[in-house]
């Protein structure tokens, strides 16, 4: 009853703030589509208005998307709280031609946070001190990847000059780190666009397919926006750690700014399980 009465409390506090200061956006869902909404911290919480709209997550171990699906009827809202206690909160109409399968939620989107705000402040401090000292290890370990030269294996491809590699990847705590090299031999530099990591899963049953979830860094070191002609430059994507089945693989897609010199390499999941 208490946990029905706090999702309530938020629920209307979202909506009252809202209301008086924030438009919310629109999200599209169908009976016949899964729409995804990947979220900058896993779900602790989610709750739709009406049940003709069913929010689906994983509540025993929290993970960072969720899975919106609708049957025809009026609009509603949909309610979610992050682990970190923000709140994000939107219109949903049902659609029976969906053009967007996938929301990739920014931290700029949360309405607000549960949690009040912090006026002690030691306690402030010592927040700050905690997000710090973590960003400091990852600045620290990933200076010390970049130095050694340990390799995993010969992961390498190429296109029009540019190569992709990845060197290592690396377990350390409770993230995984990938360092990542880029060479330019074309004539022209070379502007990135994104690098992006994802996992495939490969659907079976007759009509087979591939499905992607898009991983997002929790830290990025010395990541280039350009290459040069000519130059060669390493860095590293930090990412929480996981693991992979054998019918899935993790998969990075470079992709050139205002160009079509893209790579797209798939990593084993052996690479993954085994890190270094």
């Amino acid at each position: 009853m208490r946990a029905i009465i706090s999702i309530l409390t938020v629920f209307i506090f979202a909506f009252a703030k809202a209301q008086t200061t924030i438009k919310l956006d629109t999200i599209y869902a169908n009976d016949t589509k899964n729409v995804a909404l990947f979220f900058p911290e896993p779900i602790r919480q989610g709750i739709t208005g009406s049940d003709n709209f069913v929010f689906t997550y994983n509540r025993e171990k929290e993970q960072y998307f969720g899975l919106l699906q609708a049957k025809p009827g009026k609009e509603s809202n949909l309610l979610v709280v992050n682990r970190n206690g923000s709140i994000f909160s939107y219109i949903v109409r049902y659609k029976k031609q969906l053009s967007k399968l996938n929301y990739f939620i920014p931290i700029s989107s949360s309405i607000g946070n549960e949690k009040p705000i912090v006026t002690d402040s030691i306690l402030a401090e010592s927040s700050e001190e905690r997000v710090d000292n973590r960003t400091y290890h990852y600045q620290k370990f990933c200076a010390y990847l970049l130095n050694r030269k340990q390799r995993i294996g010969r992961i390498k491809k190429r296109n029009e000059g540019i190569v992709l590699s990845v060197e290592n990847i690396v377990f350390d705590k409770e993230e995984l780190y990938f360092v990542i090299q880029i060479e330019n031999n074309s004539t022209l530099d070379y502007d990135l666009n994104f690098l992006n990591l994802s996992i495939e899963t490969r659907q079976k049953g007759k009509k087979k397919s591939l499905q992607r979830l898009y991983q997002e860094p929790i830290y990025k070191h010395k990541l280039p926006s350009k290459i040069v002609e000519g130059q060669m430059l390493r860095f590293v994507y930090v990412l929480p750690k996981f693991s992979l089945s054998n019918d899935r693989r993790a998969v990075l897609e470079l992709n050139e700014k205002d160009g079509e010199r893209n790579i797209e390499m798939r990593l084993s999941h052996r690479y993954i399980n085994n890190p270094n």
